[in-house]
């Protein structure tokens, strides 16, 4: 299941079944569960935690040392969970001291020239596209999408079910649940389509678009908004999610095209 030619350090921990390709390089201090796929000439280095069934495709780059002038050689990870797949040429650097690991979640993808940075924590089944380059500390909730050469500034969030157009820069935060595309980047209504894909029921889409057409078009400022919403939509787990993103941004979040 290992090639002759690939460089395993003795120290590696590697289950039995784990496929690795020709000229792939394995560092100690690194684990890699079972059923997972090493391709040709990919370097899993100290600190990588690589879960089960995941495929690291060619020439891919796991847990490298963070592009941070303030990293000090800390012992710090790079957390792969369970089902992940990254393409090729993708890097994804270890975290520093600010939260000692970078993660990306189960049933994710990071496609080809993608680059994750140091302490940046992604949820899972997002999907991060062609050469999207995330700026260190950025987080990134369950099923977003972001979109082939896009970037995102450093400590950007992107909320859960989110979707951000192609191309597009990311220097505010993107709320749950909504489209957000163009530069400046800027909110383009609700995910509609892809709530509707993962089982949301009409009432709680149509719930989630008040809360937006409230948020971006009642007239108020973003906190104002929020106070409003709170007293006036009925409690839901979507609502309380948007609330608690907008609440929490410390960035802001993007606005509406006018």
């Amino acid at each position: 299941m290992i090639h002759q030619s690939a460089n395993i350090h003795p120290d590696a921990q590697v289950a039995e079944d784990v496929i690795i390709d020709p000229f792939a390089t394995i560092e100690k201090n690194t684990v890699i569960e079972s059923g997972t796929w090493i391709g040709s000439g990919a370097s899993i280095m100290a600190g990588a935690r690589i879960g089960k069934n995941c495929k690291i495709h060619n020439y891919a780059v796991v847990s490298s040392l963070p592009q941070d002038l303030k990293y000090k050689g800390e012992e710090t990870s790079t957390i792969i969970k369970n089902n992940v797949i990254i393409r090729e040429f993708a890097t994804i650097n270890k975290g520093t001291s600010d939260k000692f690991k970078t993660e990306i979640g189960a049933h994710s993808v990071v496609m080809a020239y993608g680059h994750v940075a140091h302490d940046c924590i992604v949820g899972e089944h997002c999907i991060i596209g062609n050469v999207v380059q995330l700026g260190g500390h950025c987080i990134i909730e369950d099923y977003a999408i972001i979109s082939g050469l896009s970037g995102a500034h450093q400590f950007s969030k992107i909320g859960r079910h989110a979707m951000v157009g192609t191309a597009s820069m990311v220097l505010k935060d993107v709320p749950p649940y909504v489209i957000a595309g163009r530069n400046p980047l800027s909110y383009h209504g609700v995910n509609s389509v892809g709530l509707k894909r993962r089982g949301f029921t009409t009432d709680q889409i149509t719930g989630i678009q008040n809360a937006y057409k409230q948020l971006y078009f009642g007239g108020l400022n973003f906190s104002d908004a929020v106070e409003k919403i709170i007293y006036e939509m009925p409690q839901t787990t979507e609502r309380d999610n948007i609330i608690n993103f907008i609440k929490n941004s410390e960035r802001g979040i993007v606005k509406a095209l006018i």
